[in-house]
């Protein structure tokens, strides 16, 4: 899917800053040369200054031509040679020049006024100015940063997009026709209240989409927008908090407010975990600003008026976080689950993100979406994505069936490093260790059938055995679940038939047929010995109260004991039972071992070949 980047239109586009950049730097540049103009002025004349006593010395020796004296006691004047001189009478002193002597000599008099204008203490303020002059600057740039003073700091940051701009569908967004018809009824509202009002029917005020990571939630609610044909304010959860007091609480104002003046409008609030939290669970008073956030959204939900044409869409994929205030009716009147694709669903959303794509003619995305169960649509789009990158780094710009499958094994494994030198003893523990989950596959009943079985590392593992199931599964029987735990144990059994011990390359193997085994006995209640008992095993998201009590185990120490040993026992019944299908099989193990060190990589088609293979040459 393409997403168009809209432009403001020429006239609304943002001024730039003009004169006030250049405001500091003219500043700076006037006080330097107001500073430095007596310098740069002042004649070549260069006047002499002289002490009092040698001034009088001077008139007494007729070297005195004419002088001026001021006010304050300064002496300016001219030698009979041309030449300036100055000086200073001592009127500390109570000192004067004698008019008589002057009058002797023939030096001409003169008198001024040494009074100061306000240009000649101008220079003095001029820092002064100038540090007032930046701080007004700064203070004005950092008004328009917060959007038009301090009163915008507590704006809401929502992203508004209107009607007549193209938006997405319903036909953008592949499968999930479930929560299509679900979500549709808030969008028939939107386009025509008045059906509902004639039918006494009271409209949805919110609609809160749950569901994992990656699964669309934010698509659908674009599709409702374009559907709907009405503003669609959009905004993150996180976008309400900030480290002041009250400004989550004003930005829920704000936006509730400019929904109001786009009615009929859709509010959407993405990731509202944020700010839905549960209240009063923190140890510390360290949430009260999301709290208080959290009560305003509260207010604004259940205050606004039903026919004003408001809804509010939320998306997370963590419900069990949210306050149940924020989910009672009237506030979040529907949750719509938004799962994981199944098979269907994900060979139409490959089929989206195929599009503008080369694909090879033996490209079959019905068998590409069975080989991804549990993707969500980031996941596929991921793994479109990569196989192109793959196809380019070739050389080519046709997508093939290797392509996808060595984007699909770089997606689930890591990149695959088939440089990596092992040495041959481990080379053989790894295909010896491989071939036994492959085997112990393709011989129990119940587990799902092997796609590809390779010994070259990727990721953390040195290898890998890939299955495919046979149909999408939502219910899984004791016998899968026994079997899948052969599976599991497969490769350590492996090792333990041909070397006859096991190796830490089994460790991935172990947790996760522990994990397996656990839940079976605790939450499934698979176990004979405990019975029909089930316990959560859910983990508490916060430490309030209600989490520390979450915490707590459900069962006592005594049935920890016991769960404990029927695990171990489930854990050892499915590794003799490995143990005992490849001993039974142990031409089948060395053949397909032999071949893995030949070939690297086979397909599930060969592992059933050298069954086959085995069953001919014993009869």
């Amino acid at each position: 899917m393409t997403i168009r980047r809209f432009r403001l239109p020429p006239g609304s586009q943002p001024r730039r800053q003009g004169w006030d950049r250049w405001l500091i730097p003219i500043a700076i540049v006037a006080v330097l040369a107001w500073s430095l103009a007596p310098l740069l002025l002042v004649d070549d004349v260069r006047i002499q200054a002289v002490s009092y006593t040698e001034f009088v010395a001077a008139v007494e020796a007729d070297r005195v031509s004419a002088v001026t004296v001021d006010d304050l006691g300064g002496v300016t004047g001219t030698w009979k040679d041309g030449e300036q001189f100055s000086s200073q009478l001592p009127t500390a002193l109570d000192s004067s020049l004698p008019e008589s002597l002057l009058r002797s000599h023939n030096v001409d008099i003169s008198a001024t006024r040494a009074t100061g204008s306000f240009l000649d203490v101008l220079p003095a303020f001029l820092p002064l100015l100038l540090v007032v002059g930046v701080f007004w600057l700064l203070g004005r740039r950092a008004q328009k940063s917060l959007a038009g003073g301090l009163g915008g700091f507590g704006r809401a940051k929502a992203k508004v997009i209107e009607a007549e701009r193209p938006a997405t569908r319903f036909a953008d967004v592949a499968g999930y026709e479930g929560v299509k018809q679900e979500i549709f009824e808030m969008v028939d509202f939107l386009r025509a209240p008045e059906r509902y009002s004639a039918a006494g029917a009271e409209p949805p005020r919110g609609v809160i989409m749950v569901g994992p990571p990656g699964t669309g939630k934010t698509l659908i609610a674009r599709a409702v927008a374009g559907e709907a044909r009405v503003p669609f304010l959009s905004v993150t959860g996180s976008a309400f908090v900030e480290m002041f007091v009250g400004v989550g609480a004003s930005r829920v104002r704000d936006l509730f407010e400019d929904a109001r003046k786009r009615a009929p409008a859709i509010v959407f609030i993405d990731e509202i975990d944020a700010i839905g939290g549960r209240r009063g669970i923190a140890v510390t008073g360290a949430n009260d600003e999301r709290e208080q956030t959290l009560n305003q959204l509260l207010a604004e939900m259940d205050g606004f008026d039903q026919s004003s044409g408001i809804v509010v869409l939320a998306a997370t994929n963590r419900p069990e976080t949210l306050d149940p205030a924020l989910l009672r009716p009237g506030r979040f009147d529907r949750q719509v689950t938004v799962p994981l694709p199944n098979q269907a669903e994900r060979a139409a959303i490959l089929a989206v993100h195929a599009a503008g794509k080369h694909l090879a003619a033996d490209v079959d995305l019905c068998m590409t979406s069975r080989g991804t169960p549990g993707f969500s649509g980031a996941d596929l789009a991921n793994l479109l994505n990569e196989a192109a990158i793959h196809a380019v780094r070739d050389g080519r710009t046709t997508i093939g069936v290797d392509d996808l499958d060595l984007a699909r094994d770089r997606v689930l494994l890591g990149r695959r490093e088939s440089s990596n030198a092992l040495l041959p003893q481990e080379r053989l523990a790894v295909a010896v260790h491989e071939s036994g989950h492959a085997l112990v596959a393709a011989l129990c009943g119940h587990a799902d059938p092997v796609a590809k079985v390779t010994i070259l590392p990727a990721g953390l593992t040195l290898g890998a055995t890939e299955q495919l199931p046979e149909a999408e599964r939502h219910l899984y029987s004791e016998s899968y679940l026994g079997d899948l735990l052969a599976v599991r144990l497969g490769g350590r059994a492996a090792e333990l038939v041909v070397f006859g011990e096991g190796s830490t390359g089994a460790a991935n193997d172990l947790m996760g047929a522990t994990s397996i085994a656990t839940r079976m006995v605790r939450d499934f209640g698979l176990s004979p010995l405990l019975g029909p008992v089930g316990y959560s095993t859910q983990s508490p998201q916060f430490l309030g109260e209600d989490g520390r009590e979450a915490a707590r185990k459900p069962y006592s120490d005594k049935t920890q004991c016991l769960i404990d040993q029927e695990v171990a026992r489930m854990l050892r019944e499915a590794e003799q039972r490995a143990v005992h299908l490849l001993e039974r099989h142990r031409l089948a193990l060395d053949r397909l071992a032999g071949l893995l060190l030949e070939r690297e990589t086979v397909d599930g088609d060969v592992v059933g070949e050298v069954l086959r293979e085995e069953d001919a040459a014993v009869s």
